[in-house]
């Protein structure tokens, strides 16, 4: 009997322990900051290297948190590297700041509220230097983000402004300024024939999703995209987690010294109902451009 307890209590004391969640190099000492700004809120999460977490509008969740935003390059024979991808090494954080109505928060805490929002985000992913900024204003969120190459790299993608939108979003609708009649209305389904399918995979001015049980839908319109990247939009359909938004750009291309370039996006937010939704969504996307 001895024995047996002994060798139950090495096996006890042997048995898994919990994986503890990521820590990044930078930041406050809290697992995430949520920013509330009129009808628009936000949150930032610790785990995926201060990224947005969840964007809400009208207290009603439009993406998911079972995702990573922010920006990831795909090396070649190297894999991801960026948000949420620590499978190879973790994004090095060189500087966070926040700032709510234009004053600087030193010391962020858990809830932040304001009429404005602002937070710089500067990092380093191997060669290249990165800023990404995050902006809530007049109702809208704002992101921008602008890459440094300090060296030669080839790359297999980069991706930026990933909104992983709720796995209950049941449409989408994309277009571009230059051909409106091309404008596309997609449903996204929860069949298993289009789990894992994407959808849009073409430089568009703007796109939107509707979420049925709100009746609310978001408008993202690009803003500015560096001419030589090639930025590409893409909604990935994975059923039962999220109808997630990528803005894809230097696909097998190298990305030459020197290279400095910027994109940015603003989304805006909607309410209506199933049939009047697609035509709301084109006035508000030709306003985010003013």
């Amino acid at each position: 009997m001895k024995r047996f307890g002994c060798i139950l209590l090495l096996l006890f004391l042997s048995g898994p322990v919990a994986a503890q969640a990521f820590v990044p190099n930078l930041g406050p000492d809290l697992p995430s900051i949520t920013v509330r700004c009129g009808e628009v809120t936000l949150k930032l999460r610790r785990q995926s290297q201060w990224t947005p977490a969840r964007i809400d509008f009208r207290g009603t969740p439009m993406t998911t948190e079972r995702s990573a935003y922010g920006t990831v390059f795909r090396y070649p024979e190297i894999g991801f590297i960026g948000t949420g991808h620590l499978e190879n090494e973790p994004e090095e954080l060189q500087s966070l700041a926040f700032y709510v109505d234009g004053k600087e928060v030193v010391a962020p805490t858990a809830e932040l509220s304001g009429e404005t929002f602002r937070f710089v985000r500067e990092s380093k992913i191997r060669g290249f230097r990165l800023t990404n900024v995050f902006e809530i204003k007049e109702y809208r969120l704002y992101e921008t983000t602008t890459v440094a190459a300090d060296v030669e790299t080839p790359l297999d993608l980069v991706y930026h402004f990933m909104h992983a939108w709720t796995p209950t979003v049941s449409a989408l609708a994309a277009g571009s300024d230059g051909n409106p009649q091309a404008d596309l209305v997609q449903p996204l389904l929860d069949d298993d024939g289009v789990d894992r399918k994407f959808y849009i995979n073409a430089a568009v001015d703007w796109m939107s999703v509707y979420e049925p049980g709100s009746q609310q839908f978001a408008v993202s319109r690009l803003l500015e995209t560096p001419e030589a990247a090639g930025s590409t939009s893409k909604v990935w359909n994975v059923v039962g987690t999220y109808r997630k938004y990528y803005l894809t750009a230097f696909q097998n291309q190298t990305v030459p010294k020197g290279f400095k370039g910027t994109w940015r996006m603003v989304t805006g937010f909607g309410e209506g109902d199933r049939e009047q939704w697609p035509e709301a969504a084109r006035t508000l996307a030709g306003e985010l451009s003013k």
